[in-house]
């Protein structure tokens, strides 16, 4: 597994430059590159040795019911990541990566693990857009919408910045945001391990049977 371990205000720093706007052809990969320090090679994860803390957050899921993100995530192997239903590369290959990792488990892992999809586009992302196109990708996983400022404050404690979502220069709307996926530890509710976009379904695969028992890997 490649990783490299970061210090959280390095992450942070870091974060702010992890931004794509999904589908625009507009990234800034080679910047989160240099921060990293790897010579160009990014890393598919990230271990931090102070972890982030789960945002207290309240939003509304795919049944139109709230959903209190600590309190229904604690004690649970929790992945989250922040993205949109319209982006039409990074955000879906993503929650796919996972989802086929995620299948790898056993039935009662994947029951355990809470993998959570916050949309940063919640005009078009409604609960039934999320229920909807969440369902092609894995039903379990939970979908959350709100108001765009509540979802903005909850990333960035996180170090993942989000935009408001504007028309790129083809007159498409388009989400800008961080595309890093958050592990949260069931024995901590801490964060402890950071994805890139690159994280494969391989890596995923290795990672989430530790991931289940709150080691890194």
């Amino acid at each position: 597994m490649r990783k490299k371990t970061f210090a959280v205000a390095a992450l942070l720093a870091a974060a702010t430059l992890t931004l794509s706007a999904c589908g625009s052809g507009d990234s800034a990969d080679t910047s989160v590159a240099v921060v990293a320090g790897d010579s160009g090679k990014q890393q598919a994860a990230t271990v931090l040795d102070q972890p982030f803390t789960k945002p207290d957050l309240v939003l509304t899921d795919t049944q139109g019911k709230p959903y209190d993100l600590r309190k229904e995530t604690e004690g649970h192997p929790t992945l989250i990541y922040f993205g949109y239903t319209n982006c039409p590369d990074v955000c879906p290959l993503t929650m796919s990566n996972i989802a086929v990792a995620k299948k790898q488990l056993s039935q009662a892992d994947q029951d355990e693990l809470r993998v959570v999809f916050v949309t940063t586009d919640p005009d078009r992302d409604t609960p039934a857009a999320l229920g909807k196109w969440l369902k092609g990708i894995d039903p379990q996983v939970v979908g959350l919408t709100g108001k765009f400022a509540t979802i903005q404050a909850a990333a960035r404690t996180v170090g993942i910045t989000v935009e408001p979502p504007h028309k790129d220069k083809n007159g498409k709307m388009v989400s800008t945001h961080g595309t890093q996926v958050i592990a949260f530890s069931p024995k901590t509710n801490g964060g402890y391990l950071l994805y890139g976009e690159e994280a494969t379904v391989d890596d995923y695969t290795k990672d989430l049977p530790k991931i289940m028992k709150g080691q890194n890997p």
